[in-house]
């Protein structure tokens, strides 16, 4: 079947906090040190980052950049702030900036990743989410796996895009995205065993099936001769999203 649109994992693994921000100015015997003081104009803006509040965000890093103007995870958080503003060519530079600062910092290389991916860049992506997976402490790592997978995904490397997703439920067996992949990636090599098998898996660990999911079951019901699965499949996808492209595909597709 032909594969549809595939959705990057974004990573922000930040330590946003969901807590309403406050920003007081009182309460000090003593002024705080330039590191404090920096530590707290940075936690600020990913609080604000985390509420979509890209103009106080702005301000408490421009702040925190006066602090210190070579702070890794200050540049990191301005070129997520361009990001979502679409700042494009602002948000490269900081992103770039901040891994010339600290290349370790897997965090920042994981989301300048998913920057590029999410521009189209699959090469450049690609490699900057192999360099995320080399990192074995970095606690994003599963996650990093299936962002590679995707990215081969893109860049029509099937065979490398498994091996990621492998690694990635060697570490977390109940990711849903690579479970999927990988049922997609083995009906495709004709292993129908298999790709029921990673299928099922994926339909245990999610509440409700995607349309893309649901057409997978659908091909690998009726390449079992399932039909009663195929149907219930195939209701399923016509009840829950008749408007989506998945089910008019579908229907163009039984047309034929």
């Amino acid at each position: 079947m032909n594969r549809l649109s595939i959705v990057l994992v974004t990573l922000l693994v930040m330590g946003l906090l969901p807590a309403c921000v406050t920003e007081s100015t009182g309460g000090y015997t003593n002024e705080p040190s330039p590191e404090k003081a920096l530590e707290r104009r940075v936690s600020l803006a990913r609080q604000y980052i985390g509420e979509g509040d890209w103009e106080n965000a702005k301000r408490n890093l421009e702040l925190a950049e006066e602090i210190d103007g070579d702070s890794a995870e200050v540049h990191e958080a301005f070129g997520l702030v361009y990001q979502s503003t679409g700042e494009y060519e602002r948000a490269d530079a900081r992103f770039q900036r901040a891994l010339k600062i600290d290349p370790s910092l897997s965090r920042a290389r994981n989301n300048y990743a998913a920057f590029l991916f999410s521009r189209g860049r699959f090469e450049e992506a690609e490699a900057q989410f192999e360099r995320v997976t080399v990192d074995s402490l970095y606690s994003g790592r599963p996650l990093a796996f299936v962002n590679l997978g995707l990215a081969r995904l893109r860049l029509n490397d099937d065979e490398g895009a498994e091996a990621a997703f492998s690694r990635a439920l060697s570490m977390d067996r109940t990711n849903p995205i690579a479970l999927l992949e990988m049922g997609f990636l083995r009906f495709a090599a004709g292993d129908i065993a298999s790709a029921d098998r990673y299928y099922g898996v994926y339909r245990t660990v999610v509440a409700r099936q995607s349309p893309r999911a649901l057409l997978l079951g659908i091909d690998i019901a009726e390449a079992k001769g399932d039909n009663d699965a195929r149907s219930s499949y195939e209701m399923t996808l016509r009840n829950l999203y008749p408007q989506s492209p998945e089910y008019q595909a579908y229907q163009s597709k039984q047309s034929q």
